[in-house]
C-alpha cells in the first residue's frame, strides 16, 4: 500500500508561472501538481495537495494531515513569520520536509531565517521545482528506514 504524503503550499504559490519567473520558473502549480502525482506514482507515493493564502487555512490543514505519511511544505512567506504554523507542525510526530523553489540564503536577508526548520527532518531549498521531487524521495527514504 502507497504511503500517503500531503504537499502543502503557502502564499502566493497560486501564482507560479505569474509571478517573478525569473527566481520561481514558469510552471504553474497546476504543472508542478501533475508532475508530483506521476513521480510520486513512479516512487510508490501517494500525493494530495492543499494551498492556500490564509495562515489558518494552513494551520487546519497541518492539524487534519496526522492521518498522513508525511508533509511536504512550502510555507512561502510564512516562513519566516508564523509561529502557528511552527506549532501546529511540532504536534505531528510524522516526517516533515520544508521545501523552497529559489534558494533563500541568496535572496533578501529577512528569507534567511526559517521559523519551521526547527521542527522538520530537512530543507530542500534552491532547486526549483526539483526541490519537491527531491523531498519526495527524502520522505520515502525516511519512511523506508534508510
Amino acid at each position: 500500500m502507497s504511503k500517503k504524503i500531503e504537499i502543502i503550499n503557502g502564499p502566493n504559490l497560486n501564482l507560479l508561472g505569474k509571478r517573478e519567473p525569473d527566481i520561481y520558473g514558469k510552471s504553474t502549480l497546476e504543472d508542478i501538481n501533475k508532475d508530483l502525482s506521476s513521480y510520486a506514482k513512479k516512487i510508490g507515493l501517494d500525493v494530495s495537495f492543499f494551498q492556500s493564502n490564509i495562515e489558518g487555512e494552513i494551520v487546519n490543514q497541518i492539524q487534519q494531515s496526522e492521518k498522513s505519511d508525511g508533509i511536504i511544505i512550502n510555507a512561502a512567506a510564512f516562513t519566516h513569520t508564523s509561529v502557528a504554523i511552527l506549532d501546529a507542525l511540532k504536534s505531528l510526530s510524522i516526517p516533515k520536509i520544508e521545501v523552497h523553489i529559489s534558494n533563500i540564503y541568496k535572496r533578501e536577508e529577512f528569507r534567511h531565517k526559517s521559523l519551521i526548520s526547527q521542527t522538520v527532518n530537512g530543507v530542500i531549498c534552491g532547486f526549483g521545482i526539483n526541490s519537491y521531487k527531491l523531498a519526495l524521495e527524502g520522505i520515502k527514504n525516511i519512511l523506508d528506514g534508510n
